[in-house]
């Protein structure tokens, strides 16, 4: 799979490699099946998450790593959706409780600390390791609040790229940087349809029930 880190073309003096284009765009359009709430979405996060392993296994084992948890997070996700369809046959969106979004800000911090502590013990794993954690865990975090069919999901993903965007293009990631720019679009239409939807679900889902 090496012709995956091969250089595809240059844009704006940038060398964007295959695997950075192939993977991103394939996320890109996970994303967009999220927002239009098809439970197709986790499938395609699962082979972007192929697709970058394959990519990264072998010299970049911390990146590989984490696509491997990356997939195994968008079985879960596949899986939650399945038990949450509403009327319309998609998976019906809440917002989350003020509990679970301590337990997401809280998770989402020990895990950036703990994650970045680990990429600083063994430097191979990740070449910027404090804003590759807060990427990584940020990811996590976000999907997990797609699956439970969470408004706060597009709110994470905005966080994510306000990190994304400047870590990708200075770490010569050219194509995952005007990825990311779109991303950010795409998930402010995204947090409007969610939160609109979720304002005419009726009453409130209770606390701790399936999204």
């Amino acid at each position: 799979m090496n012709w995956l880190n091969s250089e595809a073309f240059v844009l704006f003096d940038q060398h964007i490699k295959w695997s950075d284009m192939i993977g991103n765009v394939i996320g890109l359009l996970a994303l967009a099946l999220g927002w239009r709430r098809s439970i197709w979405s986790w499938p395609v996060q699962f082979l972007s998450g192929v697709v970058l392993f394959a990519a990264f296994f072998g010299h970049l084992t911390g990146s590989a790593g984490k696509q491997v948890v990356v997939m195994v997070v968008a079985l879960w996700g596949w899986w939650q959706w399945n038990r949450g369809e509403g009327k319309d046959g998609r998976v019906s969106v809440r917002f989350a409780t003020w509990r679970e979004r301590g337990y997401m800000v809280g998770a989402a911090a020990v895990g950036t600390l703990a994650v970045g502590a680990l990429f600083h013990a063994y430097p191979t794993l990740s070449w910027d390791p404090w804003p590759d954690a807060y990427i990584f865990v940020g990811t996590i975090v976000a999907m997990y609040a797609q699956a439970r069919g969470m408004v706060e999901f597009w709110f994470a993903w905005l966080l994510v790229d306000l990190v994304g965007v400047p870590l990708n293009f200075a770490n010569g990631y050219a194509f995952s940087g005007f990825v990311y720019v779109l991303y950010g679009a795409l998930v402010l239409w995204g947090l409007r349809d969610w939160w609109l939807r979720s304002r005419k679900a009726g009453q409130p889902v209770m606390e701790g029930a399936p999204a």
